[in-house]
């Protein structure tokens, strides 16, 4: 017997709520109806009690959150029924607490729903979907009000026509090739399109639902449409995608001019199709680089600039130019104001401007540009300039959400650009340090001519990279080039320390180890004095000191943990020069080593830091074979042209990764005929006589017009060393085209001291009177005792 069917209400569904446990605890109406049992006789009784057992189907179990299936279930008065149930598991709160199974089925069948339902017919007409559908042929069958509302014209205006013949766009030729395709597959697709349809003022996303329609037999009659608007999403996920982009492509270098080209680029064309990016000029007069606030008119120097079409016919200046935005143009109006203005019509609301500037105005009219944005590029609460974007290709104007992202994408730039901006301002600045105390010329000396190139790492910043070269005494000169570990101003003016003790080092005439021991010595005192500012402390630096000498045509060299030098003699490739390593300055307490090698005349000497040979996309071996192949190919060009060539040979085109500090010097030797060395007997009557054989050699080389100032000094060198010095003693006369050198040597360790003499002493004026005689002069220690030197200049300088 079938249950009472009831026309509708609460009583049009059974329903039963049965308990983690298994027991019914809620029975209603349409329950009763179905199965004959009244709430009291079931509700607290286990449902099992209501199952047939044997029966098809299993009741539902406490796992997943939906069961449905059939099940036979026992009737009051005995009858078995089959009923199809739909189950919920449903949780209580808390969480984790227990929770319950809703069982519900319909009563009673409706029975098959009419081909000309107007409930249906009803919804289809009113759903917010928008709906068309397609004959075999493709021609439009008919459509819903809501898609008649997307194309902008009735039905009966356009049933008949094919998709591309009521849309007229590329968009709609492509759409409905993929119609075609799902009539002849009989297969569904959906097809994503960006578009703005004949009854819309903007473009929207669709996402568009194709399907064929069949009969019962499974013939394909036509196609279906269902299009939805998912701009909302769609927008917000090209936002997304537009600021991680900018994120990564903007600020990928420190350099501001990349990376204002970078917001222009990534801008393009996803939210404009005209870009300008136009920076404030820091200022140089010591002040805050840049303006807290800003009065028009404005000059801005224009950075950057990105077009949908190529070469950017838009712009009015180049990049580089400096234009000048009064007071009614979007660039001053949205600096002054410090937010973003956004004008609607162009032509409309800049008319001011654009009748002072007739070029923009031109171009206005040219392209058709009809909205324009102008947003500040602000960082820290500076302002840095600003990004104006143009629409013309895209017919929508700005909205608020593209305010919203063209500030988010601007202000991660602008952080860029202030970052890029101050690294460029330190730069600056440990250049200029760097210059400072670099050489600006290199000395001229008898004893080697010289040439030098020094180039600051591309991004790193200036290092601590130096060179030198310091004449010596007796026509000898020095050579220096070291490597202070780390960048910045701070490296800088730690390598002007070391310098400035080299050179300091170097007038006491050390030999090269003991001058690197000094040193060392120094840098671990710095280290100590930079840990005392609570920083680490770790000061460090190589250096390799090289010392020439003409006469004997040798070259005594000393490296601490520095890149070896290379050298050409004539005639024979480029080689290494092997010399013990030595460790690293500021280690402390370790020995350096000397060697000598004999260097003759023509040899061509390369001394340069590590970053000329260390590269990572090659082995260091390989860069020693590249700088031996460039020197060897300079052949007898100059030196200038000898470093420009090794640079291009070992360097790439678009910067260094670290400093390179290069020094070639070609060596001369002293001929024999321009030295003359006597040995002095330790008997002052003697003096007379070495007086007049030193006149006698200067008529020999023509320099008789010194010859009363050298009689002077030799007189009184020698004397000092007969009365005070050791045996041997040694007279050494030595000359150039401009300087005549006068060596006195013994064998006493004791040092000489100028001092001024009282009026009744007897002596003590002898090195007073040579100080006043000549050039220069001084005293340097040898393995045999020392040297008293002085230095007469033989030009009319």
């Amino acid at each position: 017997m079938s249950p009472d069917l009831p026309s509708g209400g609460e009583a049009a569904t059974a329903r039963a709520v049965i308990d983690e446990s298994g027991v019914l605890v809620d029975w209603n109406e349409g329950a009763r109806r179905l199965l004959g049992y009244t709430p009291e006789e079931v509700e607290g009784r286990p449902v099992a009690d209501l199952l047939v057992l044997g029966g098809a189907g299993h009741p539902p179990r406490p796992s997943g959150d939906r069961w449905s299936g059939t099940l036979e279930l026992r009737h009051r008065d005995g009858r078995t029924l089959s009923v199809w149930l739909l189950a919920h598991h449903r949780q209580r709160a808390p969480a984790n607490g227990a929770g319950d199974w809703l069982l519900v089925t319909p009563l009673g069948d409706p029975g098959p729903r009419p081909q000309d339902d107007p409930l249906m017919r009803s919804a289809l007409a009113l759903s917010p979907c928008a709906t068309a559908v397609y004959d075999t042929d493709l021609r439009l069958h008919g459509v819903n009000d809501a898609m008649a509302d997307v194309i902008g014209l009735p039905e009966d205006r356009i049933r008949g026509l094919l998709l591309s013949e009521i849309g007229g766009k590329p968009e709609n030729e492509e759409m409905e090739r993929h119609l075609r395709e799902v009539l002849a597959s009989g297969e569904r697709r959906d097809v994503q399109t960006y578009m703005r349809s004949g009854g819309e003022e903007h473009a929207h996303a669709w996402l568009a639902r194709l399907a064929p329609l069949t009969d019962d037999a499974g013939r394909v009659h036509g196609a279906c449409l269902t299009a939805h608007d998912f701009s909302d999403q769609y927008l917000a996920r090209e936002r997304l995608q537009l600021v991680n982009e900018a994120s990564v492509r903007i600020g990928s270098t420190l350099d501001v001019t990349r990376t204002a080209q970078e917001l222009a680029d990534v801008c393009v064309p996803a939210l404009a199709d005209f870009v300008s990016v136009d920076l404030l000029d820091p200022s140089q007069d010591g002040a805050e680089p840049y303006p807290r606030s800003l009065t028009a008119p404005v000059s801005l120097r224009r950075a950057a600039h990105q077009s949908v079409n190529p070469g950017s016919p838009e712009a009015v200046i180049r990049p580089g130019q400096v234009d000048v935005y009064p007071a009614s143009s979007p660039q001053a109006d949205s600096l002054v104001a410090g937010r973003t203005i956004v004008a609607p019509d162009d032509r409309a609301t800049l008319a001011e401007w654009l009748g002072w500037d007739r070029r923009r105005e031109q171009r206005i009219h040219e392209y058709g540009i009809h909205s324009t944005m102008s947003v500040p590029i602000q960082a820290r609460g500076a302002t840095l300039g600003v990004a104006v974007l143009t629409r013309f290709r895209r017919p929508d104007p700005f909205t608020a959400d593209d305010v919203l992202l063209a500030e988010e994408v601007t202000a991660r730039a602008a952080v860029c650009i202030d970052n890029a901006r101050r690294f460029s301002r330190e730069r600056e600045t440990a250049l200029a340090l760097q210059r400072s105390l670099l050489p600006r010329t290199l000395p001229l000396t008898a004893a080697l001519e010289a040439a030098s190139r020094y180039l600051p790492a591309a991004r790193a910043g200036v290092g601590g990279d130096w060179f030198d070269v310091i004449p010596l005494s007796g026509m000898r000169v020095a050579m220096v080039v070291g490597d202070v570990v780390g960048h910045g101003i701070q490296a800088s003016a730690t390598m002007g320390r070391l310098r400035t003790a080299v050179r300091t080092l170097a007038d006491i005439d050390l030999a090269p180890d003991e001058l690197l021991t000094h040193l060392d010595d120094l840098v671990v005192r710095l280290s100590a004095e930079a840990g005392q500012d609570g920083t680490t402390g770790e000061v460090g630096a190589t250096c390799l000191y090289a010392v020439y000498d003409p006469i004997s045509r040798r070259c005594t060299l000393a490296r601490a943990g520095h890149p070896p030098p290379v050298m050409m003699t004539p005639g024979t490739r480029p080689r290494q020069i092997k010399l013990p390593a030595g460790p690293p300055l500021g280690l402390g307490g370790l020995p350096f080593e000397s060697a000598v090698v004999d260097l003759p005349e023509g040899t061509v000497l390369g001394l340069y830091t590590d970053g000329l040979i260390e590269n990572r996309e090659r082995d260091v071996g390989v860069s020693h074979q590249l700088l031996c192949d460039a020197l060897a190919g300079s052949g007898g060009s100059s030196l200038n042209e000898a470093c420009d060539r090794i640079l291009h040979a070992l360097l790439p085109a678009c910067g260094v990764a670290d400093d390179v500090a290069l020094l070639l010097a070609r060596t001369y030797g002293l001929p024999a005929s321009q030295v003359t060395t006597w040995d002095i007997p330790a008997d002052p009557a003697l003096v007379a006589a070495i007086r007049k054989q030193v006149v006698g050699q200067l008529d020999t080389w023509r320099l008789s017009e010194a010859a009363f100032t050298v009689e002077l000094v030799v007189s009184e060198l020698v004397t000092n060393a007969i009365r005070y010095g050791d045996r041997p003693i040694r007279l050494r006369l030595i000359h150039d085209a401009a300087t005549l050198i006068c060596e006195v040597s013994d064998a006493s360790h004791t040092a000489p001291h100028l001092r001024r003499a009282r009026t009744f002493d007897e002596g003590g004026r002898g090195l007073l009177l040579v100080a006043q005689l000549t050039q220069r002069w001084g005293s340097r220690h040898t393995p045999d005792g020392k040297t008293i030197w002085a230095e007469l200049s033989l030009t009319d300088e």
